[in-house]
């Protein structure tokens, strides 16, 4: 049985490349891929605390790639593969492919121009494409994203690498933009005041750049004021959400009241009875 065994493994399928040749080739890329998972397990394991985290993937998908990559190479090394033809004719074929898919060549070479320049990374919020949300994963070819709804969206590297990127959260503060309407009857001296204190006092209101509060327009049925005030980043949606509130309690607490929408109708029954009673 053991000597069918060896007969069977030393059984040559292409010239000098034999069953055993071919069965340590595979066993080889097969266990570089799950050295590779190890490392990025580890990796993460490890450096989660003391690596940014689109820095960590960027070094984990490197070190992924140069192991495979090795693998490869000894194993096409064991079958007996020369690298000089081998080379040529990798040349050759990547001229072909080249003509024959070059959005895939296209997305490849922007992804890596993208983790070069890295406009975005693992975690920011952004708007590409008319998308909008958290950016998942940064791919050679592809990024994927999670929109603010919570659908998954792939997006080519070649069409994020040419279109305006808006990245909200790539400074360290952002600007929250408010108007409030009062009632012409009231102070707006007063109101701008109020608002102003209620700034002061909220702790992620930033001093500088210092907040601006006045009166930006005379709309049809109130005064309206604007609001410009600058938060951290990480404290920007909470901020918004808070003050707005805030300033709409002490507004009213201070007897100012967001108005409604009014309009004055005139009936022409009415017209016409004052213009007889003019007459008359």
């Amino acid at each position: 049985m053991n000597i069918e065994i060896l007969k069977l493994l030393n059984m040559h399928l292409y010239k000098k490349i034999s069953v055993l040749d071919m069965l340590v080739s595979v066993l080889v890329v097969v266990v570089a891929l799950v050295a590779a998972r190890l490392v990025a397990a580890y990796m993460r394991r490890t450096f989660k605390d003391k690596i940014r985290k689109d820095n960590l993937e960027v070094a984990i998908k490197l070190i992924n790639w140069t192991i495979v990559a090795v693998a490869v190479i000894y194993a096409l090394g064991e079958l007996g593969f020369k690298f000089s033809g081998l080379m040529v004719a990798g040349g050759i074929a990547g001229v072909v492919i080249g003509f024959a898919s070059q959005s895939i060549v296209g997305n490849l070479i922007s992804g890596i121009f993208l983790m070069i320049e890295r406009p975005i990374k693992i975690g920011d919020q952004v708007s590409i494409n008319d998308y909008s949300g958290f950016v998942e994963d940064i791919r050679i070819i592809s990024t994927t994203l999670r929109t603010f709804d919570g659908l998954y969206v792939r997006i080519p590297n070649e069409k994020i690498f040419t279109a305006p990127i808006v990245n909200y959260v790539n400074h360290i503060v952002r600007r929250i933009d408010y108007t409030v309407g009062i009632r012409y009857s009231d102070d707006a001296d007063k109101a701008i005041a109020v608002i102003k204190r209620v700034i002061d006092e909220y702790p992620f209101a930033l001093k500088y750049p210092a907040p601006v509060v006045f009166v930006e327009t005379l709309g049809d049925n109130c005064v309206n004021i604007a609001v410009r005030i600058w938060a951290p980043v990480a404290e920007w949606y909470g901020a918004k959400m808070e003050l707005l509130w805030r300033i709409k309690i002490e507004l009213e607490r201070e007897g100012m009241e967001i108005p409604f929408p009014q309009r004055v109708v005139w009936f022409g029954n009415e017209l016409k009875t004052n213009a007889q009673v003019r007459q008359e």
